[in-house]
């Protein structure tokens, strides 16, 4: 790494040069640090605001998910069983899956190995357990922290090796450059805590920034993570699937996924004015023929948590949309009380599933409370770490947004598909598709770091970086922001605006949408950018420029949905499309709540997406690439392995 000093336009800005640069210090960005060194990429830096940011180390839920092969009893496993599952969930290519799937034992004993504390038995079994769009017994859990304990087992590993991390840094643009036809990383711009332009140069970027968490004003990302897909839009990288985003129940005092055991002990649904306190009423019996059949279906969210379209009539998918209607439509505010049982609640009443689930479970017990005390005690103490006591006051809740399965396109070495030496890793790359099992994320951001690292090291190693094109690219982009940063007349309120594209993605952009909002919302959005792209607020510069590449990004998914319905899509994954002639999901809502049925034959697609800096937005639906069916002859494989044919 050298460090130099460049002068533009009378401004003296730091310029560092590294082999690799590493954006972003979630549980993905980490492990790519630690394997670049053990692949023999000494010449790493890691920037990141800050090693306690983050969606990886500041979330969770009741038991949080990692999903891995199974290696556990006599359940027969391998790699290609667990592509055929991730590739089962349709509009995933087949090789990314295949890889996924591929490194998945290695990525999670390489976690043990780090000390992450996963369950084994007595004879080093790693036990595992069903989860969410999976056949078997592929996953497991440390509890409500695992993304946590990865974070702090990687970061204690990044510090035994001494690998440079620069906090209080946020990217503001990523550098490019293009010749011969190609377009290549080169680096980036970045503000640090003093709002201070810095620059580097850069071989290789690792772009791990996480999930676009701040493009929703209803959301269960964390505070501290908005996510910068922005700045890999605006340089042109190629999206997929940015539409197939995953949303749920969640607290949003502390924002928190409210599944598993917070659902399984059938907690009282309140809705309220919007003081939180007039007019407190439960409202979801109007919605049910009995009693027991809605406690059956909050139950079922335990299990059942994310927003999913095939369960929404006559499903458990039903609560969330009850839930919207109070919050969105009408204007209300809804909580779970576990102090008191639903009105009229009897187990007698419960399906035989619930009731079984509950005896078993010893917690056929007086309260809601009661029964979360017995099962899970530490999903009480998890609020109470917060300032939340759910033994005595209620849980406010909305229906956020989770995760986006869709993000930028890779190939299966996680390098971007049309701008080299950018390789996106974690929730920004777009690997899975319509559905994922649950925990795979986790998974999927841990391969990803041993796949880039080890093409980097095998391909790209040498320095190539034409520093005489490169040298007047940042100079005209750190002229350019300069010139934008200067502007005056144009002063924006951060706060303001970025409230304005937060409501219109939860509003036209969530789990519930129809053709009519977005073709209002999408020129909505480009107005909105290209106002927020010429000022800036004075008083905050770096919430100012990532108001530019968020608010970007939120034109660009609005324009990739808008074209997914127009194109016939439907109801799909953890979105359902409104339209007054489609089915009647309900009979006691109106035509209001009628879907467009899935199309299903788009599961055998992916939809591309590319943004240009003036709003141009391509899309395009491609067919999937198969499961791979690799000749895994030994010998031919050790040779193309050792010829370094693999990664050509």
């Amino acid at each position: 790494m050298q460090e130099q000093t460049i002068t533009i336009a009378e401004k003296t800005i730091p310029l560092t040069r590294v082999h690799t640069l590493v954006i972003g210090s979630g549980a993905a960005g980490l492990n790519a640090a630690v394997q670049l060194r053990a692949n023999g990429v000494e010449d790493a830096l890691i920037i990141s605001e800050g090693l306690d940011k983050g969606t990886s180390i500041n979330t969770g839920s009741d038991k949080q998910t990692y999903y891995k092969l199974s290696l556990c009893g006599a359940d027969a496993d391998a790699p290609e069983v667990m592509a055929e599952t991730y590739f089962a969930g349709g509009s995933m290519h087949g090789d990314l899956a295949l890889v996924e799937a591929s490194l998945s034992a290695r990525a999670f004993i390489h976690l043990v190995n780090l000390g992450v504390p996963f369950p084994r038995d007595a004879y080093g079994q790693f036990v595992g357990y069903k989860t969410d769009h999976d056949p078997r017994q592929r996953a497991t859990s440390i509890g409500p922290y695992t993304s946590r304990e990865m974070c702090r087992a990687l970061i204690r590993r990044v510090r035994e090796l001494d690998i440079p991390v620069r906090e209080g840094r946020t990217v503001v643009q990523l550098l490019t450059v293009e010749g011969d036809g190609d377009k290549r990383a080169i680096g980036a711009l970045a503000l640090d805590a003093g709002e201070n332009l810095e620059a580097y140069l850069a071989e290789n970027v690792i772009f791990a920034v996480g999930g676009p968490g701040g493009l929703y004003k209803t959301s269960v990302y964390p505070e501290v993570h908005t996510g910068a897909i922005g700045l890999a839009l605006l340089a042109g990288a190629k999206a997929q699937s940015l539409p197939e985003s995953q949303y749920g129940l969640a607290s949003i005092k502390f924002r928190w996924n409210v599944s598993g055991t917070y659902m399984q002990v059938i907690p009282r649904f309140i809705s309220t004015e919007a003081d939180g306190v007039s007019d407190a009423r439960e409202f979801m019996p109007d919605y049910f023929d009995s009693v027991g059949e809605m406690n059956s279906m909050v139950f079922l969210k335990g299990y059942q948590w994310p927003f999913d379209s095939r369960k929404v009539a006559g499903g458990s998918s039903i609560v969330d949309i009850l839930v919207y209607i109070e919050t969105v439509l009408k204007g209300r505010r809804v909580f779970l009380d576990f102090r008191a049982n639903p009105a009229d609640f009897s187990f007698e009443a419960l399906s035989d599933e619930a009731r079984t689930y509950l005896t078993r479970s010893e917690a056929l017990l007086e309260t809601p409370i009661a029964r979360l005390q017995k099962m899970n005690p530490g999903a009480i103490q998890l609020y109470l770490d917060h300032g939340i006591d759910v033994t005595q006051e209620p849980l406010e809740i909305a229906v956020c947004a989770q995760h986006n399965n869709g993000g930028l396109a890779g190939n299966l070495w996680w390098e971007s598909v049309n701008v080299k030496h950018l390789f996106p890793l974690g929730e920004v790359n777009g690997s899975h598709g319509l559905y994922r099992p649950g925990g795979s994320a986790l998974n999927s951001g841990q391969v990803a770091g041993f796949r880039a690292a080890e093409y980097i090291a095998n391909r790209y190693q040498a320095w190539t970086v034409d520093e005489t094109a490169a040298m007047p690219i940042i100079e005209q982009a750190v002229s350019d922001l300069l010139a934008s940063l200067s502007q005056t007349a144009a002063a924006l309120d951060w706060q303001a605006e970025r409230l304005e594209f937060q409501t219109r993605m939860s509003r036209a952009g969530a789990h519930i949408r129809s053709i009519a909002e977005l073709r209002k919302a999408v020129p909505e959005a480009w107005a909105q950018y290209r106002r927020v792209a010429q000022g800036v607020d004075p008083a905050n510069l770096t919430e100012s420029l990532r108001n530019r590449q968020l608010c970007f990004a939120h034109a660009v998914y609005l324009r990739a949905l808008l074209f997914a319905l127009e194109s016939g899509v439907g109801s799909r994954g953890s979105s359902i499309v409104v339209d007054s002639d489609g089915i009647a999901i309900h009979e006691k809502l109106g035509d209001a709540w009628r879907i467009v049925p899935e199309d299903e034959s788009y599961r055998e697609c992916v939809l591309e997406t590319v943004a240009a800096p003036d709003g141009a937005v391509t899309n395009r639906w491609v067919l999937r690439r198969p499961l791979p069916k690799p000749d895994s002859w030994f010998e031919t494989a050790w040779a193309k392995f050792r010829k370094g044919e693999i990664y050509r």
